[in-house]
């Protein structure tokens, strides 16, 4: 079977502020789903995980290749959570800019594999951080409604973008 990569939708499309739809039936298209996400994300050096909605699908699935760990999470949801970490962190749907972002410590989540099978994992540090980015992108949330500071990084030159001018490019008000 060949595995369909997906083009990655950029920050401004309606898709990614939409709230994905839990998964009820457990099928060989699911699992293509699945695989198509990971083949996109692979071919992304840079990105760390990818939501289904990412890739234009509203569709509670998540696959994430992080720290040498992998996991195809289905309908996951935080069910316990405690700390804070502050770090910087970006997003393949808004390429070449990051932010400070808070987010908790450590989080218990629960999630159903490709087979409907529960799983309970728990994580700190990075890979919790990751899996709220993940989950916040299936609940139509970006890591910008999440940013501490009134601006953006660009990966490029370092450069300061206002968090403003980045949602007027996005949705295209600014002519250059």
């Amino acid at each position: 079977m060949t595995v369909k990569k997906s083009k990655i939708v950029l920050f401004g499309d309606p898709v990614l502020r939409k709230v994905a739809k839990p998964i009820t039936v457990f099928h060989k298209k699911l699992h293509g789903l699945i695989d198509s996400i990971a083949e996109t994300l692979y071919n992304h050096d840079d990105g760390a995980a990818l939501a289904a909605n990412q890739i234009g699908i509203l569709k509670s699935v998540t696959v994430i290749d992080y720290m040498e760990e992998y996991f195809e999470m289905i309908n996951p949801e935080i069910i316990d959570s405690r700390g804070e970490q502050t770090e910087y962190e970006g997003c393949l749907s808004l390429p070449g800019y990051y932010g400070l972002v808070s987010r908790y410590e450590y989080v218990k989540v629960k999630y159903l594999d490709r087979n409907g099978n529960e799983n309970i994992i728990e994580r700190n540090g990075k890979l919790a951080r990751c899996f709220q980015h993940e989950i916040d992108h299936l609940n139509g949330i970006l890591f910008i409604d999440k940013v501490s500071e009134s601006f953006l990084i660009s990966n490029n030159n370092d450069s300061k973008i206002s968090l403003e001018s980045v949602i007027d490019l996005a949705n295209g008000k600014i002519n250059k």
